[in-house]
């Protein structure tokens, strides 16, 4: 039984280890969008509710590490049950069933908590490194792709800022590239779906239509914040992500 107790002490060990998640910093001032997005707004949003997406996820991976070391053990504890006599071994492992049912439930309650949170640390990641105060040009390369794709960069500009004005409730509005097709897509997610996780398609540039986004300045107008926000699109940023993705 020492053997059995040690096993399940390394693996709980294992699975208990990890790196937290951290709020990043952002690359400039909270002050540094206006007037297109005010300083009021962006600190209660990188501040508030982006800190409250990781320390909700943090939190849920704790947990799921937690019921994944019980599982865990459950596995190195059967892996040993050969030395047991079958009476004493039927006991051991309908006990053992029933503990890893609800680890295994845990797990899948967890998951809501882990898409919901995850998503919103990864897109709200991308979305503060889509935005800078100078704004830019993108690079040739994505020009021509936009071009290929949409016909023009209004035109692509005018779809995305359609399909996000659009979005039903809260959610995003993503320029995506297609690895498969090596095409530009436009795509809109729910709530705080990752794009990537839920669609395939890598994240180029996204724009948050959640309400704490905007409405403390724009209003119910959400279509003159997502107008206005393409003056401050990271084109720098865009372009690289673009580059990287068609490796």
């Amino acid at each position: 039984m020492y053997a059995i107790r040690r096993i399940g002490t390394k693996l709980r060990f294992a699975n208990n280890v990890r790196q937290k998640h951290t709020l990043p910093d952002l690359p400039y001032e909270y002050s540094a969008l206006e007037p297109v997005i005010s300083r009021e707004i962006m600190s209660l949003h990188h501040s508030k509710h982006h800190a409250t997406y990781v320390n909700n996820l943090n939190a849920a991976e704790e947990k799921l590490a937690q019921a994944q070391a019980k599982a865990a053990d459950t596995n190195a504890t059967l892996s040993l049950m050969s030395a047991i006599n079958f009476n004493g071994g039927g006991h051991v492992n309908h006990s053992i069933f029933w503990q890893n049912l609800s680890d295994i439930q845990t797990v899948i309650t967890l998951a809501p908590a882990l898409k919901f949170n995850g998503g919103g640390h990864i897109n709200h990641t991308i979305f503060w490194q889509n935005l800078s105060p100078k704004g830019g040009k993108p690079s040739d390369a994505l020009v021509q792709a936009i071009e290929k794709d949409f016909g023009s960069m209004e035109n692509m500009k005018n779809q995305l800022a359609a399909s996000s004005v659009g979005v039903q409730g809260s959610g995003w509005g993503w320029l995506g590239f297609n690895k498969l097709t090596k095409k530009l897509v436009i795509q809109t997610c729910q709530n705080q779906d990752p794009l990537e996780a839920t669609t395939g398609l890598v994240p180029l540039f996204g724009i948050d239509v959640w309400e704490h986004a905007y409405y403390l300045q724009y209003k119910n107008v959400r279509a003159d914040y997502v107008k206005a926000i393409f003056d401050v699109a990271n084109w720098q940023d865009i372009s690289s992500r673009y580059e990287k993705a068609l490796k």
